[in-house]
């Protein structure tokens, strides 16, 4: 059967996440109005962004939690990572949105270099 091709671009709708908090005002203006790119590193774990950092407003780590899929982690590098698949517990860093379970599929499929863009919507 045929299937669709690899998006062109990657527009994720994404709510806030459990440790938004964690991030300065314009890093969370910067997360949703800024481009980003799929990196070559991501894999069935999680969909690695190239682009800008994000600043934390705290430092430190978190305890381990586990994670729903598409929960979007922001390591100490500040390049969001999408939770897919085999995604583990978020290992100690923040978590600053969550993605449409809607949206995740395309998120899978896109190839390296993809442009992503990250859309904030409300809870439903």
């Amino acid at each position: 059967a045929p299937q669709p091709a690899p998006p062109a671009e990657l527009v994720l709708r994404v709510t806030p996440g459990p440790r938004d908090d964690w991030f300065t005002a314009r890093a969370l203006r910067d997360f949703t109005s800024r481009a980003y790119r799929v990196s070559a590193a991501s894999n069935r774990i999680g969909l690695r962004t190239e682009g800008p950092a994000l600043e934390r407003a705290r430092s430190g780590e978190l305890p381990s939690e586990g994670m729903v899929l598409g929960a979007v982690q922001v390591p100490p590098d500040g390049r969001p990572v999408v939770f897919l698949a085999d995604h583990p517990t978020t290992g100690g860093y923040p978590v600053i949105a969550v993605v449409r379970s809607a949206d995740l599929p395309a998120a899978a499929q896109a190839v390296p270099g993809t442009p992503v863009r990250f859309v904030a919507v409300r809870r439903r």
